[in-house]
């Protein structure tokens, strides 16, 4: 197959335990624009493009991230032009945030939501 028949990510699911505080959040400390929130959902934009996170509740014990010998990798994640700004920001805003780090030339950090969900920013 010379082309692959997908043409782009439109949108990525994430469990959360309260839906109304993490659409707020994601809309609030992320900045992205909320389109709909229903009780079975909520929908969030990132910026201009077509790209969609979409908040999903549940009661399981389940996260966006995956563990490799019982350590927690991130599976989104964002890029920020400004990241020490953002790095800030999210310490500013209570939010769980490791170091800012460099590997290659690649600066990145990783952060939680608040339903535990490891995610990361790099630029």
């Amino acid at each position: 197959m010379s082309k692959s028949f997908i043409e782009q990510v439109h949108y990525i699911r994430i469990p959360v335990k309260d839906l109304e505080l993490s659409a707020q959040w994601y809309r609030d400390v992320l900045g992205l624009q909320l389109l709909n929130n229903t009780k079975e959902l909520a929908i969030l934009k990132v910026n201009e493009g077509p790209f969609l996170l979409i908040l999903v509740p549940t009661k399981d014990e389940t996260f966006v991230h995956f563990t490799i010998d019982n350590k927690q990798e991130f599976s989104i994640g964002f890029t920020s032009p400004q990241l020490s700004e953002f790095h800030q920001h999210l310490i500013d805003n209570q939010v769980k945030v490791e170091d800012i780090k460099e590997d290659n030339g690649h600066t990145f950090f990783h952060f939680y939501d608040p339903n535990g969900n490891k995610l990361q920013a790099h630029w």
